[in-house]
């Protein structure tokens, strides 16, 4: 593989949240979407001090899912379907936005007595048209449900779809592909022409793609049909995501997901008015509107 299969260049926004920074390379000016991942956040790494933690207030989503994926820490998930679920490292979180959820993310009590580490990967994945009102609903598979392939000295945990002849039990609402691959000092990986849209994203560490150094918490997005061996000198961590391109386009602002610009305004109206239900267990805060959100679609 030569560079002329990496047909676009995604550099990250990186947001400093007082503690730790997040990496944001979709939704981009250049690019909306690879496959039907829309959103695309890398948290940390980061140590924080004893006693703090991330509190992320409830807040409200449509249309879409989120996939949290954590390399170290913990973080408590509250929905508003009453879930409670602690996610901790190679364990995936999957909910389901539906016609609309609420939640909330925190660093559990027992994580800020020793000073949280955090680390991971938080996605969000578009719906298919007909599947963008379902009823929300959540999905939490533990580390030892997701399988691993075993490579030259390199191992991949397959978080959503099938690659490399093993499949993942997340579910799936469009063709998706998601992987953790991780790479010992001379370590390789191939990469196959396993979906319409791909693209490698080195979280931690090293990497190259035949020869082709990649660059750190940028997205390589890469040409349908390519080809190719993913290797690392020194040893480092590479997220390949994917799926099915999408017949039309979606739109977002804050939160909010969808193919309709109408529906996004009527949940900023319906989240604004009190409309959206809470979340046992954290009713007490939630995020208002921001006048000018950093998350947005373009144009």
């Amino acid at each position: 593989m030569t560079d002329d299969a990496i047909i676009q260049t995604i550099q990250p926004v990186t947001h400093d949240l007082g503690g730790f920074k997040v990496h944001r390379t979709l939704p981009s000016r250049p690019r909306t979407m690879v496959g039907p991942f829309i959103f695309f956040d890398q948290m940390g790494p980061a140590d924080l001090p004893v006693g703090e933690g991330i509190d992320v207030r409830p807040h409200p989503h449509i249309n879409l899912s989120t996939v949290t994926y954590l390399f170290a820490g913990a973080i408590d998930h509250r929905d508003s379907l009453g879930t409670f679920a602690t996610i901790e490292p190679g364990a995936v979180n999957l909910m389901t936005a539906g016609h609309g959820i609420v939640h909330s993310e925190r660093s559990p009590p027992t994580e800020r007595t020793k000073g949280p580490a955090l680390s991971g990967i938080q996605t969000w994945l578009a719906m298919p048209e007909a599947k963008e009102e379902m009823d929300p609903a959540f999905e939490h598979v533990s580390r030892d449900e997701l399988p691993v392939v075993q490579c030259s000295r390199a191992s991949a945990r397959i978080i959503m779809g099938s690659l490399w002849g093993a499949s993942s039990p997340t579910t799936t609402h469009a063709h998706t592909i998601y992987a953790d691959i991780l790479l010992e000092p001379g370590g390789e990986a191939p990469i196959d022409d396993d979906a319409d849209e791909r693209a490698l994203y080195v979280a931690l560490g090293e990497a190259s793609l035949d020869g082709m150094p990649l660059e750190p918490q940028v997205l390589y997005v890469l040409k349908p049909g390519a080809v190719g061996t993913l290797r690392s000198e020194r040893g480092g961590r590479v997220m390949l995501c994917g799926g099915e391109a999408f017949a039309t386009p979606r739109h977002v602002w804050w939160n909010f997901v969808s193919s309709s610009r109408d529906r996004i305004n009527e949940a900023k109206r319906a989240w604004t008015a009190g409309e959206f239900p809470r979340v046992p267990g954290d009713e007490k805060e939630w995020i208002p509107i921001p006048e000018v959100p950093k998350t947005v679609s373009y144009p």
